[in-house]
């Protein structure tokens, strides 16, 4: 089995595209989401996603098989709210080990079927950790400021179930994505730093922030570089940005973090900026030429798409990685010269 570490080393690794934009094509109904396993659950379900790996298994195969075919090295899996925090919303807390445990074996087996074909491109399955729908930094409460919908070990504790379960599922990595609260990403890091040490296993980590807006700060309020020290006590594979932005206005942001760092850097941008009814207009190529410049300046070791990203964006990304070098990653001796 090749190691990404290493693989990574020689080139530009493509990650895949949206999962939630391609499901919507499917128009699934409230029963599609049901299925017929869960069609007297006493909850609505539409619009649990994570679920469709257990009632619409065929769809999430064949989506990660369009991101592999478009030249994706590496897709996520289908899990970005598959904690028991998140699935409180649907009553489904009792589910979650199943749904990012078969999530997992969908993408892992898509994997191993295209790295067969082509063994001279191993294909690799990220364990997707989204941020909950709770932040540990601020107060849902604009009234009581000190007041937190969650706790830090609340945040522990289901980041830790959700990596066991993925780790079991048989993923190459996990991808801590769409940080808006450095405090929820920490709590998820040493959740995986735990299931490392009890499992002896050296699981590499990717880590994506998301700079919510023009401000160039996360939602709790940090600069890129401020991101970038705050998790730099944990070994990752990558450190990185995706969604909230497109590709031209992430780039002053990877800028800021590529020579303070002997990580690999990542980023899966959105297809440009939502339009007036939420969708997102830009073209692969657009996108494509946008990218290119952070190739051009080699900022780049990983990159793919997030919000309106398809397979077609994702095979234009692959092609113009495929003509650069990724970033040199410099050694600590190097970042303590530029710090």
């Amino acid at each position: 089995m090749s190691d990404i570490r290493e693989v990574l080393k020689e080139r530009i690794l493509v990650l895949d595209g949206a999962m939630g934009t391609m499901l919507q094509a499917y128009k699934f109904t409230e029963e599609d989401f049901r299925g017929e396993r869960f069609k007297d659950y006493p909850t609505p379900l539409q619009g649990n996603n994570d679920l469709l790996s257990i009632t619409q298994s065929e769809a999430i195969k064949t989506i990660h098989g369009k991101y592999f075919e478009a030249g994706a090295d590496i897709v996520e899996t289908n899990t970005f709210s598959g904690t028991t925090i998140a699935m409180a919303d649907y009553q489904m807390e009792d589910l979650v080990y199943e749904l990012n445990y078969q999530s997992a074996k969908i993408a892992k087996e898509v994997a191993d079927e295209f790295t067969a074909k082509e063994p001279n491109k191993p294909r690799f399955v990220a364990g997707s950790i989204g941020p909950t729908n709770r932040t540990a930094s601020m107060s849902p409460d604009v009234n009581d400021p000190g007041y937190r919908a969650v706790t830090f070990d609340e945040l522990r504790i289901a980041y830790k179930q959700q990596a066991e379960a993925l780790v079991d599922g048989g993923v190459d990595l996990l991808l801590v994505e769409t940080v808006f609260d450095t405090l929820n990403a920490k709590a998820a890091l040493f959740a995986i730093e735990q299931v490392k040490e009890e499992r002896g296993i050296d699981i590499p980590i990717m880590l994506s922030g998301t700079i919510t807006d023009a401000s160039g700060r996360t939602l709790s309020g940090q600069t890129a570089e401020a991101f970038l020290i705050s998790v730099s006590h944990i070994p990752l594979l990558t450190i990185g940005f995706n969604c909230a932005l497109g590709a031209n206005l992430l780039q002053p942001h990877l800028e800021a973090i590529a020579n303070k760092t002997e990580f690999g850097i990542s980023a899966h941008p959105n297809a440009g900026l939502p339009n007036a009814f939420g969708e997102y207009d830009e073209s692969p190529e657009e996108m494509g030429e946008q990218i290119e410049e952070y190739l051009k300046k080699s900022l780049i070791n990983i990159i793919g798409g997030c919000c309106g990203t398809s397979p077609e964006h994702i095979r234009v990304i692959a092609n113009i990685a495929a003509k650069y070098k990724p970033r040199t990653v410099i050694q600590n001796e190097e970042k303590n010269l530029v710090n």
